[in-house]
């Protein structure tokens, strides 16, 4: 029974539920971009090599007739994309953190106790 209490705890954390979410919306950006890759840059880029060689896909490029190269080209352009993306994200994570960090830090305002060991401070001066 302790097992599974402890289990229960670690699925319910956050940090499994954010991965989990990650997950999930990085299976959804995968579908975007073979679809940008598929239907976006290979038609506008690739159409006149694609009709030269008289194919249709990029993935269906091969050589000696098994090895697919064309598969290879565009895992690596699907690669080079979601690293664009991800560059770009963190990129602007770090100058959000980087101009919150130049923001002026309001020190704040001294305890009661402070303000009282100021005052005794300040008596004891004046009696000299």
């Amino acid at each position: 029974m302790r097992f599974l209490k402890e289990f229960r705890e670690f699925a319910i954390k956050g940090n499994v539920i954010d991965l989990a979410i990650g997950v999930v919306i990085g299976a959804a950006f995968t579908k975007i971009v073979n679809s940008l890759i598929e239907d976006v840059i290979t038609p506008l880029l690739l159409k006149p090599a694609l009709q030269g060689a008289h194919l249709s896909k990029l993935a269906d490029l091969t050589v000696f007739g098994t090895v697919k190269y064309g598969s290879f080209l565009s895992a690596l352009i699907g690669f080079i994309i979601v690293a664009m993306v991800l560059f770009m994200i963190v990129k602007a994570i770090n100058a959000a953190k980087k101009k919150e960090e130049d923001l002026p830090h309001a020190t704040p305002p001294p305890t009661k106790e402070v303000m009282l060991l100021t005052e005794i401070r300040d008596l004891l001066r004046n009696k000299k």
